[in-house]
């Protein structure tokens, strides 16, 4: 089976939406043709040159990156810099770029939510809100004989999917009525011939990122050449997405143990804190990567600690004096992403269809001496 970019983009953007990107971002395709036939990816949190080394020699056609490459526009390609190198090494061995960084941040079971199953947070929420989906609702005209295949193509494209029930839809009887005209092979009927059918019209919810592959899924499940369908976007709010997590521990521990606890979790040698070590905390705010200035949200929204990387001097003192203390474990920690990334490829392409690797080059700049 041949699969392509546009293939791996499309499993992406169905976890990750690009509307969940915050608009200074620059997510998606950064090099390459979303044609390229692809054989091989491999995940990675950066693309720094050593990378793109590591992807030459395991023969990696597309890097799928946390971290955009292109995050800021440039304005030449200098050779004798590390980027400079990155893009051409890139370039001369064919091997693409694609990033999905504060979408992944923010969709569901992304990056934040890693980290809070990491250390066995249970999230209730996003911690600061970025968007909500946009819904739309889809009515398929279909044979009372299939009706439950198209029941079936709506689950499996994405729709009829409200809270904790799936195959959410509503059916109702009448009658259609078509003649075929020349050059038609119809499924029911003969051309020239008016025909009536009795048919369902069945209607169901669909989130935007999921409207195309629920419309795939019933052409494809349709008897019908011409499918009739209709599609409405909706004024009912959708789920929210946002970035960062708040939750709860499943009981209360003191800032010592939970700064114990995220060591472990993401191996990490050392942590900055602020606040009493003895001071009991169960519930949780989290935000993977830069987020010192989410930490007046994590205190307005009640937590006992906010964890976050790349907190600076005075954003840690202005919230150590308002009570809330921080864990910093870095920037770093985000590499979670990585593994989870190849599973969720494993698990929806065909077998065979391309492999899934994961970088296992060192991107962290910082030693603890």
């Amino acid at each position: 089976m041949t699969t392509t970019a546009r293939d791996i983009f499309h499993l992406m953007e169905s976890w990750a939406p690009k509307n969940l990107a915050y608009d200074w971002d620059n997510i998606g395709l950064q090099i390459g043709s979303s044609n390229k036939k692809v054989k091989k990816v491999m995940v990675a949190l950066d693309v720094l040159e050593t990378v793109v080394d590591e992807a030459v020699e395991k023969q990696a056609d597309l890097i799928i990156a946390h971290h955009p490459l292109l995050f800021q526009s440039i304005k030449q390609i200098n050779l004798d810099s590390p980027k400079g190198r990155t893009i051409q090494k890139l370039i001369q061995h064919d091997i693409m770029v694609y990033a999905s960084h504060t979408n992944l941040d923010a969709a569901a079971g992304g990056v934040n939510d890693m980290l809070c199953e990491q250390l066995g947070i249970s999230a209730e929420g996003p911690l600061a809100d970025a968007a909500s989906e946009t819904l739309y609702k889809i009515a398929v005209y279909v044979p009372r004989t299939h009706q439950e295949e198209l029941r079936q193509a709506f689950h499996e494209g994405g729709a009829g999917q409200i809270g904790n029930y799936s195959h959410c839809t509503f059916q109702s009887p009448g009658q259609g009525t078509f003649q075929p005209m020349e050059g038609t092979n119809p499924y029911i009927g003969k051309q020239d011939k008016l025909e009536i059918v009795d048919e369902v019209k069945m209607e169901s919810i669909v989130p935007e990122a999921k409207l195309d592959s629920v419309l795939e899924a019933i052409e494809s499940a349709h008897p019908y050449e011409e499918v009739a369908f209709d599609v409405y976007r909706l004024e009912n709010p959708g789920e929210t997405f946002g970035l960062g997590r708040i939750g709860k521990l499943k009981e209360a521990i003191t800032l010592e143990q939970l700064c114990a606890q995220v060591k472990t979790a993401f191996s990490l040698p050392r942590v900055r804190v602020t606040g009493d070590l003895n001071k009991k905390v169960q519930k949780i705010a989290v935000l993977g990567g830069s987020g010192e200035k989410y930490a007046s949200i994590a205190k307005k929204k009640g937590a006992d600690v906010y964890i976050t990387g790349d907190m600076t001097f005075h954003p840690a003192q202005d919230a150590w004096q308002a009570g809330l203390p921080i864990i910093d474990p870095g920037h770093h920690i985000e590499q979670v992403m990585k593994q989870q990334v190849k599973n969720y490829l494993d698990d929806r392409l065909p077998q065979k269809a391309a492999e899934i690797i994961v970088s296992e080059t060192n991107t962290e700049p910082f030693q603890f001496i």
